[in-house]
């Protein structure tokens, strides 16, 4: 028989949401071009061939290696590009990911990544076109509202500010802003001007973004009221606990 991955647990709308970001089933809102993801994130010139840190792969004359036979590189790992980041700041106003799921959607469904996540930010360190890759798929679906996430490599502070008068999350470097019904970006992701303005889109109503959050919250779906997700908390917990305490259990 066949196995079925079983991602997360509960039957709220904010379950079904983060089991869609672990899985990857996620279904696309917007395009952000190439030259304006490089743009937005910084690291190089839009156009421009990714620098490297060594040759290609097939170029260096690695010794045999079983497990390096067993396991296929990745493109940015063959062409041998340096190691990158992107960072994503998201509210804790209905935000669509929260940081922890932006974590486990690189995690489960890329290779070669290194996610990490704190309080209201997270990163995905990779080689830099499998970065890229990643960032493009979360800016350009589900798990992202413009008006309520933003790339953010520092001074990520706001995410648990109120929202403005126009219902964007706050931003001290004022990377991104509300213009004319959609969300302009013209800064790279630490602050830095770029040559353009990048349209990420429309940012989500609040009926829509309290639709597709993976945040409890009591003001939306309460996580008390997810009998299911409790009860899993609860044993997680327990056994840890126990763990801890006598390991011989």
């Amino acid at each position: 028989m066949a196995y079925k991955a079983q991602y997360y647990p509960g039957a709220t709308s904010v379950a079904a949401n983060r089991r869609k970001h672990m899985s990857g089933d996620l279904e696309k809102l917007r395009e952000v071009s190439d030259e304006d993801l490089t743009a937005c994130l910084g690291h190089r010139a839009a156009g421009s061939d990714y620098p490297s840190t060594h040759p290609p792969l097939a170029e260096m004359g690695e010794p045999a290696c079983t497990v390096r036979e067993a396991v296929t590189a990745t493109p940015g790992a063959k062409a041998g590009d340096r190691v990158r980041y992107v960072q994503f700041a998201d509210s804790m106003y209905n935000a669509p990911a929260t940081p922890y799921f932006r974590s486990y959607h690189a995690a489960i469904n890329y290779r070669g990544v290194d996610p990490g996540t704190l309080s209201g930010r997270q990163v995905v360190e990779a080689r830099e076109r499998d970065m890229e890759e990643v960032a493009k798929e979360q800016l350009e679906t589900e798990m992202t509202c413009p008006g309520l996430a933003g790339l953010r490599g520092c001074t990520v502070h706001g995410h648990s500010c109120r929202l403005q008068e126009d219902g964007v999350m706050f931003d001290m470097l004022d990377r991104r802003r509300l213009e004319n019904g959609t969300i302009i970006q013209d800064k790279d992701q630490v602050g830095v001007p770029i040559d353009r303005k990048v349209d990420l889109g429309k940012p989500m109503s609040e009926a829509e973004a309290a639709k597709r959050t993976t945040f409890y919250r009591v003001d939306n779906v309460a996580f008390k009221d997810d009998k299911e997700v409790v009860e899993w908390v609860h044993r997680v917990w327990e056994l840890r606990t126990r763990y801890g305490f006598q390991p011989k259990n």
